[in-house]
């Protein structure tokens, strides 16, 4: 989409935790851009590349001054998630969000944020690596046999056995983006076959790719395969995708790696899935509810793989954002098309 060109000065405001160095990158980028960061009035980051932070209890005083610079911002680097469904209004000269997320769709419809005038770009494509790097995780942690030797190792029983390994497996990707894309990559590099799909199949089949299956089709390729890897947006028509019917036909031994968000999949049914055996294992890094509930029986399965949504937190995450958000604002600069615009049509 063409723009029009953006000249003279812009107010950067940060919105969320964020080191000094990466506030200085965005500083020296452009010299007629101010960058307001008031790390204390933002919360309190608890690990390297936190986005939210523990919250900070403000003052009146406080709270006054942040409703001052919100209405001098023109561009956020993140959400204010605490006045996020009341930006259009605390923030009027606000024309862009850089999102620090990939998955912003249910955000910013919850909020009412997709029906404004601004302009959002999102994290796509930073993460894929490390989400990759989960789903291999996931895929060898469990064809490589790691629960038998865990449960060899606390017996201190030395018994040579046999894996089935990665080479030959067929995995369904449900999602083809950028995080998909990469995760059909290295499946195929480890000798795996590679089913794809995505909400508008054709086209160029990606690397790795050897099979377009239809968003209608999943059901009938799922007895076909060895593994499902579930990378999807959250939209109303991947919202339960993924059913009880869909598990039943998972074929027997089948391991699950969601990357996507728990609402993706029929929970409850997958958790008997797994306890059962149906399921060999599963490789999760969301669920339906987060935090998970410590009643959740997903946490005492030995055969369940619990991240707390943080597979794509890595320690340079915040350089990789901030490189792609340097790129953009010169887009935004130039009027060029921006990188990972969201679309409130499509929901990503």
């Amino acid at each position: 989409m063409t723009r029009t060109p953006v000249q003279g000065p812009l107010t950067i405001l940060v919105a969320s935790p964020l080191e000094h160095e990466h506030v200085a990158r965005i500083q020296a980028s452009d010299p007629a851009v101010r960058v307001i960061h008031e790390p204390d009035l933002l919360g309190v980051p608890r690990y390297v590349a936190d986005h939210n932070g523990h919250p900070r209890t403000l003052t009146a005083a406080q709270k006054e001054h942040w409703a001052g610079l919100l209405a001098q911002a023109d561009i956020l680097f993140d959400f204010d998630r605490a006045n996020a469904a009341d930006l259009p209004r605390l923030a009027p000269r606000l024309r862009w969000v850089q999102a620090t997320s990939s998955g912003i769709g249910e955000f910013v419809r919850r909020t009412g944020l997709d029906r404004s005038s601004i302009l959002f770009t999102t994290a796509a494509g930073v993460h894929a690596r490390p989400l990759t790097e989960f789903v291999m995780l996931g895929l060898l942690h469990f064809f490589r046999g790691i629960p038998h030797l865990t449960a060899m190792k606390a017996k201190k029983h030395w018994e040579r056995y046999t894996v089935e390994g990665l080479e030959g497996k067929r995995v369904l990707i449900v999602g083809l983006g950028q995080v998909g894309r990469e995760a059909a990559r290295q499946c195929a590099a480890f000798g795996m076959d590679v089913w794809g799909t995505r909400r508008s199949p054709g086209g160029e089949m990606p690397e790795g790719v050897t099979r377009w299956v239809a968003q209608s089709e999943i059901r009938a390729a799922l007895p076909h395969v060895d593994a499902l890897v579930l990378s999807c947006p959250l939209t109303e028509e991947t919202k339960g995708l993924i059913g009880a019917a869909d598990i039943a036909a998972l074929k027997p031994g089948a391991v699950i790696v969601n990357i996507a968000r728990g609402q993706v999949i029929d929970e409850p049914a997958m958790t008997a899935a797994l306890a059962s055996g149906h399921i060999r294992g599963a490789a999760l890094d969301v669920f339906a509810t987060e935090p998970l509930p410590k009643d959740n029986p997903l946490w005492d399965m030995p055969n369940v793989i619990v991240s707390p949504h943080s597979a794509s937190t890595v320690d340079a995450e915040n350089h990789r954002i901030v490189d792609l958000f340097l790129d953009n604002l010169q887009r935004f600069r130039d009027g060029r098309p921006m990188r990972n615009q969201f679309d409130a049509a499509r929901g990503y």
